[in-house]
């Protein structure tokens, strides 16, 4: 036994003193407590606002382990480059409902937008551009700027209640400006396929 003490010296700072069960379990009340007055005072969104129903059609494009085949994938990118259009387009009025407004147009926060799940299409279609290197690395810069105008509006919902100087509108411009930059990769992407 001296020999595992040696292999494992205890740090030379002060012991701190453990606390009693009795302590963490006030904490623990109190926390779960706060918990349900937080939950009883603030209303309640529907599970279904997040749920779809296991038979629709957006729910079954992406099946795990398996490919969505090329010409699915086509039509799929198509109309997403479609649904990109269209939130630059009405930025302004699709903005006035927030950032998960947009999000949604992103493909990030439900399932109706053809964005969804737009990275597994890129991938499925990387083998039908004319460059494959030019088109990955497309791809990446893509999927850079999507996290990024995703992460700027998902940022405008909390910074009211943050430290941060920004804005919720500064941080929705900054979205509409990676969105920008989405839809010229979108582009590329597509002369790349020759759609």
């Amino acid at each position: 036994q001296k020999e595992e003490e040696d292999e494992h010296p205890h740090p030379p700072h002060a012991e701190l003193p453990s606390p009693s069960r009795r302590d963490f379990f006030g904490k623990a009340t109190a926390g779960t407590t706060l918990a349900a007055a937080v939950s009883s005072v603030c209303p309640s969104r529907s599970a279904s606002a997040t749920m779809m129903k296991s038979d629709s059609a957006e729910a079954n494009v992406f099946k795990t382990g398996e490919n969505m085949g090329v010409e699915e994938a086509k039509k799929r990118f198509v109309l997403a480059r479609q649904d990109l259009q269209y939130l630059l387009t009405n930025y302004d009025d699709i903005s006035k409902g927030g950032g998960d407004a947009v999000r949604r147009y992103l493909g990030t926060v439900g399932v109706t937008s053809y964005m969804y799940g737009i990275g597994k299409v890129l991938k499925e279609l990387r083998e039908e551009s004319d460059d494959i290197v030019e088109y990955t690395e497309q791809m990446n810069e893509f999927n850079a700027y999507l996290n990024q105008a995703e992460t700027s509006a998902y940022m405008s919902l909390f910074v009211e209640h943050s430290s941060a100087k920004s804005t919720p509108e500064s941080l929705l411009k900054t979205s509409r400006d990676d969105a920008t930059m989405m839809l010229q990769y979108m582009d590329e992407i597509a002369t790349q396929l020759q759609l």
